[in-house]
């Protein structure tokens, strides 16, 4: 989706990065984070500051290899210290994103385990909750779930940006987690980042990469950064480059457009639903707006296994049950290239007619 945007702004943001420049491990070695390219540092608390989606300031920025990277970085900082007999139960409320139980369980962790639904977690001793909102799969706004007092969270802000929802206030949490991919469209740059308020979980985080990778690929930090300037640029009323859009306005109407086609074909099929979400007003906007999120959480009528339904009509869709939901849910992406997401449209249209014979 994001792929015209970037079209328009072609060369602005392109980077040459010399043979000789960048040949070593360190890119700050007095920065706590001494890895973390130091225009990169700058252009994420510039944009979070323009954005108002959340406080860096007295916060430590640790970079990562995507956010999750950094998602594991932040259970092995948070569980290391506790010296526990076990490893330390991690939960999300369902629908919870898919990956988190196979990142948590995928090496066989003493430190920490995947103990699935928040909202059923009723064990003793110390815990670690995800807390994903705007959520994936299904967009809502989200809290934490089990409070309890030797609990800690882990937030998941990654679709906290103005095109997916409204900014509300800044963000103020211990551990805050963000990535490129979701904010400006470039998966491929591989670029997340942590806000951490505490100095000896984010030291320990930078552990946990210095050990995995060494650092994070500059050339990518340095395109990142790129990238992250164009964007706040794009968002200044005054000295902004006569020819570029706001990157946030020009997203968030396509989103707007999408989710709009997608709720005419949903409301005339009489197969599907999709969430419905309020009215909030976004600080960044001035004024009030829906969620339109990056993703569609769809329901069949009950009994229908929904991703087969829909793979019978060549969409592609992953099934509720990686969600740790029932099957008949479905997400679908909504942020693929407009002449996929129209055949999207298209092919689900017709399913009408599949609904109608039965």
């Amino acid at each position: 989706m994001y792929e015209s945007y970037w079209k328009e702004v072609d060369q602005k943001c392109s980077v040459t990065i010399p043979g000789f420049q960048s040949l070593s491990y360190f890119a700050n070695i007095k920065n706590l984070c001494w890895f973390l390219e130091p225009k990169l540092e700058e252009e994420i608390k510039r944009l979070h500051n323009t954005v108002g989606n959340a406080i860096v300031e007295d916060r430590h920025i640790v970079v990562g290899t995507g956010s999750s990277q950094l998602i594991l970085a932040a259970f092995y900082a948070l569980s290391d210290p506790l010296n526990e007999s076990g490893p330390v139960n991690i939960v999300s409320a369902v629908p919870f994103y898919s990956s988190y139980p196979e990142m948590s369980n995928y090496l066989q962790s003493t430190l920490f385990k995947w103990s699935g639904d928040a909202r059923c977690f009723n064990k003793d001793g110390p815990y670690i909750e995800m807390v994903t909102s705007p959520n994936n799969p299904d967009g809502v706004i989200r809290e934490p779930v089990v409070n309890r007092a030797k609990g800690m969270t882990v937030h998941d802000l990654a679709y906290y940006w103005p095109q997916y929802t409204a900014i509300t206030s800044h963000a103020d949490h211990d551990i805050m987690l963000f990535t490129v991919s979701k904010c400006t469209g470039h998966a491929g740059s591989r670029i997340g980042w942590a806000l951490v308020r505490d100095e000896k979980v984010a030291r320990k985080m930078v552990k946990f990469v210095e050990i995995n990778t060494i650092g994070v690929s500059k050339e990518a930090q340095l395109r990142a950064a790129n990238i992250l300037e164009i964007i706040s640029l794009s968002c200044q009323t005054d000295n902004k480059p006569h020819d570029l859009d706001n990157f946030f306005e020009h997203s968030h109407n396509l989103m707007v457009q999408r989710w709009n086609k997608l709720r005419d074909v949903v409301l005339n099929n009489g197969l599907f639903s999709v969430p419905k979400f309020p009215l909030q007003y976004c600080k960044f906007k001035r004024d009030f707006t829906e969620t339109y999120p990056a993703f569609a959480w769809v329901k069949c009528k009950e009994g229908m296994d929904c991703e087969k339904l829909l793979r019978g009509q060549k969409i592609l869709a992953r099934s509720g049950r990686r969600f740790g939901s029932e099957p008949e849910y479905a997400r679908i992406s909504m942020l693929s290239r407009d002449e996929e997401f129209d055949l999207f449209v298209q092919r689900l249209s017709s399913i009408r007619g599949i609904g109608n014979e039965k």
